[in-house]
This record gives C-alpha cells, sequence and structure tokens, in this order.
C-alpha cells in the first residue's frame, strides 16, 4: 500500500515539475537566462526519475 501512495505521489509531482519547465522555456524565449531551462529541466528529470522508480517497485510486487 505504501508503494502506490508513493507512486500517486509522485504522479502528482511530475505535473508542477511539467509546468515549471514549460514556464521556463517561455521566460528563456522573452530574454531570461538559460539557467531557467536548465532548472526546469533538472526539476522534471528528477520528478520523471522518482516516477519511474517508484512504477518499478510497483510492478515487481510485494518483497514481504
Amino acid at each position: 500500500m505504501t508503494h502506490r501512495i508513493s507512486a500517486l505521489i509522485s504522479a502528482f509531482g511530475v505535473l508542477p515539475a511539467v509546468l515549471l519547465f514549460i514556464l521556463a522555456v517561455r521566460e528563456y524565449r522573452s530574454g531570461a537566462s538559460a539557467l531557467w531551462i536548465g532548472a526546469g529541466a533538472v526539476i522534471l528529470l528528477v520528478a520523471l526519475s522518482a516516477l519511474a522508480r517508484d512504477v518499478r517497485r510497483l510492478r515487481a510486487g510485494p518483497t514481504a
């Protein structure tokens, strides 16, 4: 049950990460620093890796 909750939290965490990345691209296009895109990409990749880890844990099945 804990793994399901963790996967659900990770899935909902990807949404703000995607929105932040879209915001970073828009800010960069309007003349902001390229660090916006770098930070947005890093946050998105961390959120996606957490989701992938939780999904793999769910697919592995119960350990005990």
